[in-house]
């Protein structure tokens, strides 16, 4: 997926400025998660805007885009400005701890793509590991900052590899969060192993639902039927 843009059926993705380029679990979780009547819905740490343009695309909920880098937010800006859905988002440069802080807003729905290395080696690309790198925005932080941004009846949705997903879990439900519906990813269909969960948290514990995903066949670049059906509104080739 790297490259300078990336198109999609209804937007263009532009990535020259952008540390995190538009990768394949962004595209999961703005496929994945249902906003279903959300009103309000927030996107944190947006990257290139991508999550928030695939949800402008479903539903006509009003988003706000947050992230903390400069670069990452003028990207993102200027994707959403020349996108169709440019009444529907707000692109806010700003962290989640400052915002949390400085807004009495609370969202129907709120989505992250987070950072999650916390004790691998730093990228020589000094962007890129901010980006991806839990010291920005370590997981007691985002939840803290979830609890305060999300309507009692508001759904919260991430996606995170295994180990890192079950981590947050355990966190999560000590502060009150409780997995609802939870989407397991596998990189090819013969592999025994998760690569990736997309999870969804509420404050109630509910009914829970549990699904297995596989993204390609035996060979790459040879997806699955359910990979096609879940991402078909948005990659072209699909």
């Amino acid at each position: 997926m790297p490259g300078t843009s990336f198109a999609f059926k209804q937007f263009l993705i532009k990535q020259d400025k952008c540390a995190m380029k538009v990768g394949t679990d962004a595209v999961l979780l703005g496929a994945w998660v249902i906003p279903n009547g959300s009103k309000q819905i927030l996107d944190i740490g947006t990257g290139t805007g991508v999550v928030a343009l695939m949800l402008a695309q479903k539903t006509q909920a009003t988003i706000d885009a947050i992230d903390i880098d400069e670069d990452a937010f003028s990207q993102a800006k200027q994707n959403v400005n020349e996108s169709k859905f440019i009444s529907q988002i707000s692109v806010i440069h700003t962290s989640l701890q400052n915002y949390s802080k400085s807004t009495n807003k609370t969202y129907d729905l709120i989505v992250t793509n987070p950072p999650y290395f916390e004790q691998s080696l730093k990228s020589t690309d000094e962007q890129r590991s901010f980006a991806r790198h839990a010291d920005v925005l370590p997981f007691e932080e985002l939840i803290d900052g979830v609890i305060k941004l999300l309507n009692v009846k508001g759904k919260f949705c991430l996606i995170l590899p295994t180990l890192e997903a079950e981590k947050f879990r355990i966190m999560a439900q000590k502060k009150g969060l409780f997995l609802s519906k939870l989407l397991r990813v596998k990189s090819k269909i013969n592999k025994d192993s998760d690569k990736r969960h997309l999870m969804q948290f509420e404050f109630t514990p509910t009914e829970f639902s549990e699904q297995t995903i596989a993204i390609e066949l035996d060979e790459r670049h040879h997806y699955t039927d359910d990979y096609k059906e879940l991402t078909k509104d948005y990659y072209v080739n699909f």
